[in-house]
């Protein structure tokens, strides 16, 4: 039989030309799509967009043919998330992640049968793990959220959507085709800036003034998720016996570790998301009886006698002996260990702890060698940090490294001692500024 003579080949081309190339769809008709599937809420993105630039490359390496973003939204149930027993919320955030998978998964699906081409990456995990520890993810759903319209970031650094609240998570669909509608980011922020989430949150990664701690939020909320993880398994190595191992690690730790492996990582806090009392269908509680609100939904979270893991010398650990001293601080190693330069450089902010950093005010310049030759300028001054490339200004310290050597000895893989003796590490200035260096970002 030749080709042009197979029935699904005379079945294409009878399609009309309409059907082939469509290149343009409705933004009610897709919106009607992804509502029917179950989505909440849906916003549509041109991949061109100024919001989506610094991720348009890596979409288009995922999915060449991409056009324009679907976001939508899924709802959670509020008081679950709320709940002092975290089994109960994290039911809740794995019940409704799966939600949002198969809502993608619904409109791709029904997108295919209409001639439109579309992925869903995943709403969490899994990603890209063997790009770990860069970025494992194929798209970041927050700014295209905001982007879409559906919410704007709070303090907090969740989106909280107009009427859902933070109570909601996100997912996005790249697409081939253009839509004849784009959604635009909402004229107004529904955070309240209340700072319920600073008093709730046990290790104090978002301050009053704002800023998030990154690694505080990672070494204690995602404990049982990669970073956390892998530290378990390097005790568990490093142990001499059984004996040893539960001097190191208690019953309840290797309970909690074993249900994340059978059942989904838990979340061990995200009292962030559980006391925020924006958006519309969420903040009336909160504007008739503030107080009410804050010995229900707040103090529980407040007063829970649990375990906080932080790393030892950093902000999160003065914060819980502080603020929570009825709370086990649970001291670990941290997880977030560069496996470049660039990662090292890009990855300073994210470790960095202000509140070690008092009165050190000093310019580091930094110049690597080796396989990943590289320099820049670390400025340390009134608790904020600046990482800049090249050499700027005149430097209090000089530290020049072979690359490889460097990263092995952030991850304790090689040993100061031994670098300095083989000069594969050296510095001009006073060792002081290296040890303070160290003690801003503590690991």
């Amino acid at each position: 039989m030749q080709l042009a003579e197979h029935p699904a080949v005379k079945r294409f081309s009878q399609r009309t030309q309409a059907e082939l190339s469509r290149s343009e769809l409705s933004a009610v008709q897709l919106r009607q799509i992804c509502l029917e599937a179950g989505a909440a809420d849906v916003g549509f993105v041109d991949v061109e967009r100024d919001e989506v630039a610094d991720q348009r490359d890596d979409l288009l390496h995922y999915f060449p043919r991409t056009k324009t973003l679907i976001s939508f939204v899924c709802r959670m149930n509020r008081e679950p998330i709320r709940s002092p027993a975290r089994s109960v919320a994290n039911l809740e955030f794995h019940h409704t992640g799966d939600h949002v998978n198969e809502v993608a998964r619904k409109i791709v699906s029904t997108l295919e049968e209409k001639g439109v081409r579309a992925i869903a990456p995943s709403m969490g995990f899994p990603m890209e793990m063997e790009q770990f520890p860069g970025k494992i993810w194929v798209v970041s759903h927050k700014p295209i959220a905001v982007a879409a319209g559906l919410g704007q970031m709070g303090i907090h650094r969740n989106v909280i959507h107009p009427q859902f609240g933070n109570f909601i998570l996100l997912g996005t669909i790249l697409t081939d085709v253009e839509v004849t509608e784009q959604d635009q980011p909402i004229d107004y922020n529904p955070c309240l800036e209340c700072k319920l989430c600073v008093a709730a949150c046990p290790v104090g990664a978002i301050s009053p003034e704002g800023e998030f701690n990154f690694s505080s939020c990672y070494t204690h909320n995602y404990r049982e998720f990669m970073g956390g993880f892998t530290d378990w398994v390097e005790t568990v190595v490093e142990s001499k016996s059984a004996p040893d191992y539960r001097k190191k690690v208690s019953a309840a730790e290797s309970a909690s570790m074993w249900q994340s492996l059978s059942f989904g990582a838990n979340y061990k806090a995200a009292y962030c998301m559980a006391v925020c009392p924006a958006g519309e269908e969420v903040i009336s509680p909160f504007l008739t009886d503030r107080k009410g609100y804050l010995q229900d939904m707040v103090k529980p979270l407040q007063q829970m006698k649990e375990a906080v893991y932080v790393v030892s010398g950093s902000d999160a650990e003065a914060h819980v002996i502080r603020r929570f001293p009825h709370k086990k601080v649970r001291r670990v190693r941290g997880s977030l260990h560069p496996r470049s330069i660039k990662g090292f450089l890009e990855g300073l902010p994210l470790v960095f702890q202000k509140n070690q950093s008092q009165g050190l005010n000093a310019t580091y310049h930094f110049t690597f060698t080796g396989g990943e030759k590289h320099k820049a300028t670390v400025t340390i001054r009134n608790r904020t940090l600046r990482v800049e490339e090249r050499h700027l200004g005149k430097a209090d310290l000089h530290v020049t490294a072979d690359s490889q050597t460097w990263l092995g000895f952030l991850a304790k893989e090689r040993s100061l001692p031994w670098a300095l003796l083989t000069r594969k590490i050296r510095w001009q200035g006073s060792p002081r500024l290296l040890l303070a260096f160290g003690k801003c970002f503590p690991s």
